[in-house]
């Protein structure tokens, strides 16, 4: 009985102890990449796509809807109301430490790097990072890559001379950009929209964490 108890307890650790280990395994990669990853987003950031590119209020309404605690978290953010279980952090991890991120035990790994890159980089740079690399939907050209560079394809300017209408389009489709269309009309889109506009003027709050849809500003 003592041997097969033995056997259980190891069972059950097991997973445990490669889930931390996998987790582990992304920190030390962001760790191990941070200055080449500093590099770049220093290179953005000169170039006026950062996040202080954006302007003060337009910073503030895209951190809102994507990551309200972003400036304080530490890659982590499972309080804020309609922050959802993936902050800015862990969503440029997404696609700096995969070739294809894949949902489950991938989480474990994209953690540790999120980790990994708030020990080494600035919000600054983590920011700048994540501008540069979203999945933005389809554009005039083809699919898109880039929070500025969509702007400029689809507006042709940059997201500080948006209109409050486009650009909080550009904010509402980083939710599904392989579901809402930016070229033509979208009623799904338009009502997005028209959740994210009540949101940053302060009409409305999210019920919760997980209201990333944002059913509270409906």
């Amino acid at each position: 009985m003592k041997k097969l108890g033995f056997v259980i307890v190891i069972l059950l650790v097991a997973p445990v102890v490669a889930g931390l280990l996998y987790g582990g395994k992304g920190y030390v990669d962001a760790v191990a990449a941070s200055d080449a990853l500093e590099k770049r987003a220093d290179a953005i950031i000169a170039e006026g796509r950062g996040g202080s590119g954006l302007g003060d209020e337009r910073l503030r309404q895209l951190l809102l809807v994507q990551d309200p605690a972003f400036e304080t978290h530490s890659g982590i953010d499972l309080s804020s109301p309609g922050a959802g279980l993936t902050t800015i952090s862990q969503s440029v991890s997404k696609r700096l430490a995969f070739e294809k991120f894949k949902p489950g035990i991938g989480k474990l790994r994209q953690t540790g790097y999120a980790f990994g890159l708030e020990s080494r980089l600035s919000k600054d740079r983590i920011l700048a990072l994540w501008l540069e690399t979203l999945e933005m939907g389809r554009g005039p050209q083809g699919w898109m890559t880039g929070f500025y560079q969509a702007s400029e394809a689809v507006y042709g300017k940059a997201p500080p001379q948006l209109t409050d209408e486009q650009y909080f389009r550009l904010l509402a489709v980083l939710i599904a950009p392989g579901k809402y269309d930016l070229l033509s009309e979208d009623s799904e889109l338009e009502e997005r929209v028209r959740r994210i506009s009540r949101l940053v003027t302060g009409a409305c709050t999210p019920f919760d964490n997980g209201d990333v849809w944002l059913e509270g500003c409906s």
